[in-house]
């Protein structure tokens, strides 16, 4: 039995040839399971023993939703300005500067066109490593030309929301945004072009407040925190304890407030099957 115990003493390793797990190659679940990193990919970053959806960012969820991964990027150098002249702990320029460096993003959402299922879909995706998600100026503009796009070449429009709330950052400028998505979407409606709000973990703040809540159909993946105010603020505001599961999707479903909740590895099934019965046409395979 001596083939585990070292025959001779004093043996060490070199710091560089000692071999280490590489980051990534595991994901470890909020309910404990370890999951291989690539076995995650392929299931569509699902946990497959416990079915937890890991947050995943635009570029995972246009792969997901446009056929072959091919769409073309609107509006793709669009970066936020500074101008209140914020600063905190740090400039906000700062902040964005190292933001932009560290996710390779612009800012909090990309917009893109492609097919999906052989048609045309306009998909805004927010990303939740880009500052939290926060809805500033561009965000805001950035959708309102999405959808301009949408309403101009009459096609389906889909909303991604992942966002913490409004970007403190940009103050009213923020909040503005609140107003004028929810204008596009109503001329969308006026158009009858439908859109499609999918509310991922988190969604929360102006976000819901706006253009999370306005789909012809709200649907969301299971599992998902979506909300206005925390849990916290609401149960000091309302003086009341809050009921189990509360802004959970499960939640909301049972509330009315969203119409479906839908599977990661179903999701472009499922969203084409809305559209499809929404514009009365028929059904793909």
């Amino acid at each position: 039995m001596a083939w585990f115990k070292r025959t001779q003493k004093g043996i060490q390793t070199p710091t560089e040839e000692k071999k280490d797990v590489p980051k990534g190659l595991w994901y470890k679940s909020p309910t404990g399971k370890i999951v291989d990193a690539e076995q995650l990919e392929s299931n569509f970053y699902v946990s497959p023993e416990d079915g937890y959806h890991v947050r995943i960012g635009s570029n995972e969820y246009f792969k997901i939703l446009f056929d072959d991964n091919k769409f073309k990027e609107l509006d793709k150098g669009m970066t936020s300005k500074d101008p209140l002249n914020f600063e905190d702990t740090k400039k906000y320029t700062e902040r964005l500067k190292a933001a932009q460096e560290k996710t390779g993003l612009k800012d909090a959402v990309r917009c893109a066109v492609g097919k999906s299922k052989g048609k045309d879909l306009v998909i805004a995706c927010m990303d939740f490593k880009f500052v939290g998600g926060s809805m500033g100026s561009v965000v805001g503009e950035k959708i309102a030309r999405a959808a301009d796009y949408a309403l101009k070449h009459k096609i389906p429009f889909m909303i991604i929301s992942k966002s913490g709330g409004a970007r403190m950052q940009e103050a009213a400028l923020s909040l503005m945004q609140l107003a004028k998505t929810s204008v596009k979407l109503a001329q969308l409606a006026d158009a009858k072009i439908p859109y499609i709000s999918l509310a991922t973990d988190p969604t929360t703040g102006g976000t819901t407040a706006s253009f999370a809540m306005l789909g012809d159909i709200n649907i969301s993946e299971p599992g998902a925190l979506i909300g206005f105010a925390g849990p916290r603020v609401v149960k000091d505001t309302t003086g009341k304890d809050l009921p189990k599961d509360f802004q959970t999707a499960e939640f909301l479903k049972e509330k009315g407030f969203l119409d479906f909740i839908t599977k990661r590895s179903e999701l472009k099934d499922k969203v084409n099957l809305y559209l499809d019965l929404i514009q009365n046409q028929p059904v793909r395979a």
